[in-house]
C-alpha cells in the first residue's frame, strides 16, 4: 500500500473506536490494511455502485509515481482504490480488456477457415496442419503461468504492452513464413504473447470490480475470448478466398496494433502496490548479509565511519559476493521456476473440479470447431470458404447472449443465496460465497450444452438441412458460455488476492484439453463420424457437470475455508 492510499485511509478512518484496529497479536499487518480498506470502501459505499462513484473519486497517483510501462502516456488516471473509479472509467476499462482478451482466440478461429489453402500451399497434410492450430491453443495454456506470475509483481500494464508487442511481432513472421514448421513455431509464439490476456485480464476485472457486481463485468469480458471466434471465421473465410491465406495473419497484426495503442494510452495500473521481484530478492540479500555480518562481529556497512579488522572485512567481502550470486539465482527461481507452482493450485479439490469442468465445456467447444470446418466443406453440404466461416455464427450468438444475461443471473443467485441463508453483517451488507453461484444456473447448462452437442453430431452426420445443426449450435454457445462466465468468477473468487492465477491454472487445463481436441477430431470423425463422437463427448460432459456440481454444493463450502487457511498459511 502506498503513502497516498495510507493517508486516504487514515482520513478515514471514523474517531470512534473500531474492533478492526484494535492492536491483536493474531492479526498479520496485511490483515491490518485490508480492514482498513474495507472500512473505508463501507464507509462510501451507498446502495449502489453508481451513486458511491459520484460521491467519491478516487485518489489519483500523480504521473511521475504511476506504475508500469510508458504509464506517464496512459490519459486514465492511476488511483490507489480502483474501487472508486466511476462506472464508466470501469467500463471502458472493462471493455478494452475484453477487445484485448479478443485477439488470442481469434488467432485460433481465423485460420480454421483456411486451413484447406494453408495445407496445399505448404503442401503438407489436413493432419499437419491442424498442429497450427492444435499447438498454439497448447501455448495458450501454458504462457499465461508466466503472464500471471510476472503480473503479481511487474504489474497488469507492463504485461498487457510487451505481450502485444511481441503478439505483433510474431503475427508478422506467421505472415511471412515459407514452412509449415516456421508457421507453426510462430504461431505458437503468438498464441502464448495474447495469451497475457486470459490470465491477467481477469485479475483486473477483479480489480476494479467488487464481489457483487463482478458477475456482470466478468460476462461483458468474456464476450472477447467468446465472441472473437464470432467474427474470426467470417473474416478469415472472406479474407483467404480473396487474398489468400496469409492476409488472415496480416489481419492479426493490424488488430494486434490497435489494441496495442489503446493498452498503452487508455488501460492505468490496477494492481495494488507491492514489490517488485527484484526488489524483494535484493532486500533478502541485504537481511542475511547482515545477519552474517552481525555474527562475525562486522560493523553495519551504513555507518560510514565504522572501522573493522582486516580478516571481518575480507570476510564480509566474499560473504557479499556470494549473497549477490545468490540474490540472482533467487532472481531467476522467482521469474522461471516459481511461476510453475501454480499448478499445485489443482492441489484443492474446489479449484480442481472448477477447472476440470470449464476444460470439459471447451475442450468440446475445439472438438466442434473442427468438426464444423471438415464437415460442410464436402457433400452433402459443399460450403464454400466463406460460407464455412458464416457457420460459426451461430455458436457465438450463444456467447453473446449468455454473456450480456448469464452475468447479471449468476449475480443475482449469488445475492439470492446470501439472503435466504441469513449471511448478512450488521451494518447491511451480504457476505457472498463463491460456491454459491453454482446452483439451478450450473444445472441448467450442464444439460443444454451437452445436449446440443449430440444433437449437433447426428444432424451433421446424417447430412440434414444445415439449419438444424446450426441451431443445435447455438444452444451449445448458450450452454456453454454459462459455465464459462460460472468458473471465471468462482476461481477469482477463491483467491481475491490472486484472483489472475486462478485464472491461469484454468487457462493451463482448459487450453490443454483444446489442444487435444484440435489433434484428435478429425481423426475420431473419419474413424467414428460426427454422431458417435458428439454422443461420446455428450454423455462425459453431462456426467461430470452433475458430479461436479453436486460435490461443489455438498463439500464447496469446507474445500474453500480448508483453501483460505492453507494459503494464508
Amino acid at each position: 500500500m502506498d503513502d497516498i492510499e495510507r493517508k486516504e485511509i487514515l482520513e478515514t478512518q471514523p474517531e470512534s473506536p473500531n474492533p478492526d484496529s484494535s492492536p491483536s497479536p493474531s492479526i498479520s499487518p496485511s490483515e491490518k490494511q485490508d480492514a482498513a480498506r474495507q472500512t473505508t470502501v463501507r464507509r462510501y459505499t451507498t446502495g449502489s455502485s453508481s451513486v458511491r462513484s459520484k460521491s467519491f473519486y478516487p485518489p489519483i497517483v500523480p504521473r511521475n509515481r504511476r506504475r508500469g510501462l510508458l504509464a506517464r502516456f496512459c490519459i486514465v488516471p492511476e488511483t490507489t482504490q480502483p474501487y472508486f473509479y466511476p462506472n464508466k472509467t470501469k467500463w471502458m476499462i472493462t471493455f478494452t480488456i475484453a477487445m484485448a482478451a479478443a485477439a488470442a482466440p481469434m488467432g485460433s478461429a481465423i485460420i480454421m477457415p483456411a486451413l484447406g489453402p494453408v495445407s496445399r500451399d505448404l503442401h503438407v497434410s489436413p493432419t499437419v496442419t491442424n498442429l497450427s492450430v492444435a499447438l498454439y491453443m497448447l501455448s495458450m495454456s501454458i504462457f499465461p503461468l508466466w503472464w500471471s506470475s510476472f503480473s503479481e509483481t511487474l504489474g497488469r500494464r507492463t504485461i498487457y504492452v510487451v505481450s502485444f508487442v511481441l503478439f505483433v511481432l510474431f503475427g508478422v513472421l506467421s505472415a511471412v513464413a515459407t514452412n509449415i514448421g516456421m508457421l507453426i513455431a510462430m504461431r505458437v509464439l503468438s498464441g502464448g504473447a495474447a495469451a497475457s490476456v486470459q490470465a491477467v485480464g481477469a485479475g483486473t476485472i477483479a480489480d476494479i470490480w467488487e464481489p457483487r457486481e463482478r458477475g456482470r463485468a466478468m460476462g461483458i469480458f468474456y464476450l472477447g475470448p467468446l465472441c472473437g471466434p464470432l467474427l474470426a471465421p467470417i473474416l478469415g473465410g472472406v479474407l483467404a478466398e480473396h487474398f489468400g491465406w496469409r492476409a488472415t495473419q496480416w489481419f492479426l497484426v493490424i488488430y494486434g496494433g490497435v489494441i496495442t495503442v489503446f493498452l498503452t494510452f487508455s488501460l492505468p495500473e490496477t494492481l495494488r502496490a507491492r514489490k517488485s521481484a527484484v526488489a524483494q530478492a535484493k532486500k533478502d540479500g541485504d537481511l542475511e548479509l547482515k545477519g552474517e555480518m552481525a555474527v562475525t562481529g562486522a560493523t553495519d556497512l551504513s555507518k560510514d565511519k565504522a572501522t573493522t579488522m582486516p580478516t571481518i572485512q575480507r570476510t564480509a567481502t566474499h560473504r557479499s559476493v556470494a549473497q549477490k550470486t545468490e540474490k540472482y539465482v533467487k532472481l531467476l527461481k522467482r521469474c522461471l521456476l516459481d511461476p510453475l507452482e501454480i499448478i499445485l493450485l489443482l492441489r484443492f479439490p474446489a479449484v480442481a473440479i472448477t477447472c476440470y469442468y470449464a476444460s470439459i465445456t471447451f475442450g468440446s467447444l475445439y472438438f466442434l470447431n473442427i468438426s464444423i470446418e471438415t464437415t460442410f466443406g464436402k457433400s452433402p453440404y459443399n460450403f464454400s470458404t466463406v460460407i464455412i466461416g458464416l457457420t460459426y455464427i451461430p455458436n457465438s450468438l450463444g456467447y453473446f447472449f449468455a454473456s450480456i444475461f448469464g452475468g447479471r443471473w449468476l449475480d443475482h443467485i449469488m445475492k439470492r443465496e446470501a439472503r435466504r441463508k441469513g449471511r448478512i453483517t450488521a451494518d447491511g451488507k451480504l457476505i457472498l460465497k463463491p460456491e454459491d453461484r453454482m446452483r439451478e444456473n450450473a444445472w441448467i447448462a450442464g444439460f443444454v450444452f451437452p445436449a446440443a452437442l449430440i444433437w449437433y453430431g447426428w444432424s451433421a452426420e446424417k447430412g440434414v438441412f444445415w439449419i438444424v445443426p446450426m441451431i443445435a449450435n447455438f444452444f451449445f454457445g448458450l450452454g456453454s458460455m454459462i459455465v464459462f462466465g460460472m468458473a471465471t468468477t468462482m476461481l477469482t473468487e477463491f483467491m481475491p488476492r490472486r484472483a489472475s492465477t486462478g485464472i491461469a491454472v484454468n487457462n493451463f487445463v482448459r487450453n490443454i484439453f483444446s489442444c487435444v481436441g484440435g489433434i484428435v477430431a478429425d481423426p475420431l470423425i473419419k474413424a467414428i463420424g460426427n454422431g458417435w463422437m458428439c454422443t461420446i463427448l455428450g454423455i462425459v460432459a453431462l456426467i461430470s457437470g452433475g458430479l461436479v456440481i453436486w460435490a461443489m454444493k455438498k463439500y464447496g463450502e469446507r474445500w474453500r475455508e480448508v483453501m483460505d487457511k492453507e494459503l494464508q498459511d
